[in-house]
């Protein structure tokens, strides 16, 4: 998948679930259930045991139906195993220049991780196509995205980190490009309890949220 069909269908979706597991099953069946509830984005970060081995078994279970990215990539030699792996976009926690040259260079879409507008700034002239803010939610959640989007309009933002049912649609309304999802929707408790079911359905709600959100904000 070249980058800007995964530009589409993250803009799409408009949700980028992030993975975080304690055991490679406990990722799988997450990945499944987040799959199932209609986000058919996953990012599957790095902290996960044998992250790279499941990102190969997801893209040949499901193909070009779900899009697939590797998280927690710190640094270029992350970068390539994850993009050897078969990773189809690649999502940083922080800014590493080496990293979104390297993403350029493959033509893969890259999304760094930034928090203030000076890292901002560094992340979107050095090339990245989404910028992840991170963590949003400690400095100001939706109100920081809106103040964010008054000078930077051009620059797609991703908020990570405190994104709630609760807030997620003050979070489209204020400018951002998609959302980045982890404990919220990839609810670990509810895996472990034999429930993924509860996870699917917090991504159908989540998807909902986006959509009317959307249309709302269209018309008015």
């Amino acid at each position: 998948m070249i980058k800007d069909e995964a530009r589409r269908r993250i803009i799409e979706v408009g949700i980028v679930p992030v993975v975080r597991a304690s055991t490679p099953l406990e990722a799988r069946i997450a990945i499944e259930a987040v799959c199932l509830g209609g986000i058919r984005v996953v990012e599957i970060t790095m902290t996960v045991p044998g992250a790279l081995e499941i990102i190969r078994e997801v893209i040949k279970s499901h193909g070009p139906d779900v899009l697939v990215g590797a998280g927690t990539v710190l640094n270029v030699e992350s970068a390539r195993r994850c993009l050897d792996a078969g990773a189809q976009f690649l999502v940083s926690p922080g800014l590493d220049l080496k990293t979104i040259e390297l993403a350029q260079k493959e033509n893969v879409l890259v999304m760094p991780g930034a928090l203030t507008p000076t890292e901002i700034i560094a992340a979107w002239n050095a090339g990245a196509d989404f910028v992840k803010v991170f963590p949003c939610g400690n400095v100001g959640g939706p109100k920081y995205i809106k103040a964010l989007k008054g000078p930077l309009p051009q620059i797609p933002l991703i908020p990570t980190g405190g994104v709630t049912l609760e807030n997620a649609a003050e979070f489209i309304l204020a400018g951002s490009e998609a959302l980045g999802i982890g404990g919220e929707l990839v609810q670990i408790a509810a895996l472990r309890a034999g429930k993924p079911e509860v996870v699917t359905e917090t991504a159908r709600k989540f998807v909902e949220i986006v959509k009317t959100t959307r249309a709302r904000s269209a018309s008015a």
